[in-house]
């Protein structure tokens, strides 16, 4: 059963079951982040890196020693998906891959010094997105946060509608 109208906006357009493609926010969201790929492409190619396997690097900077299921979780990635991706950074010598010490059934992924070093090489990565949004920080720090809060929404539908299922 659904909710009741008020709750939910009417499409941008004004127009109900407008279904052109510039209407779409998903597709907004999808292409920026296409934009987005496209803009850091030159830096990570410097580093030797994919935006995939930045994302991984910038979770373990924070927090280094995480479990194969903590990094999938914090960055929305299966493990089909994110094995390959662990796999080639190991090759590349910059994390390392091991069973946990206490529960052999946790993988922990932990940064080598070459891939902590990289972190230096990417601090001024931030600035230069920033500058290539043409946008003031403030505006792009708000419209992240925007961001995540829909991201968060549209998780919390669709595991409402898993336990609905």
């Amino acid at each position: 059963m659904s909710e009741p109208e008020a709750q939910h906006p009417a499409p941008a357009s004004g127009a109900d079951g407008d279904l052109r493609l510039a209407s779409q926010i998903c597709f907004a969201v999808y292409s920026a982040a296409h934009a987005f790929n496209r803009a850091y492409k030159p830096l990570l190619d410097g580093l030797g890196l994919t935006y995939p396997q930045y994302l991984v690097l910038l979770l373990l900077w924070e927090q280094d020693g995480l479990t194969m299921k903590a990094v999938g979780q914090r960055l929305y990635l299966d493990s089909g998906t994110l094995t390959p991706l662990l796999k080639r950074l190991e090759a590349a010598g910059l994390v390392r891959r091991a069973r946990d010490a206490v529960d052999e059934r946790l993988m922990r992924i932990n940064l080598t010094e070459a891939g902590a070093a990289l972190r230096q090489k990417a601090m001024p990565f931030p600035d230069e997105i920033f500058c290539a949004a043409g946008q003031p920080a403030e505006r792009l720090i708000a419209l992240r946060d925007e961001i995540v809060a829909l991201r968060d929404s549209l998780h919390a539908s669709a595991a409402g509608e898993r336990d609905r299922a």
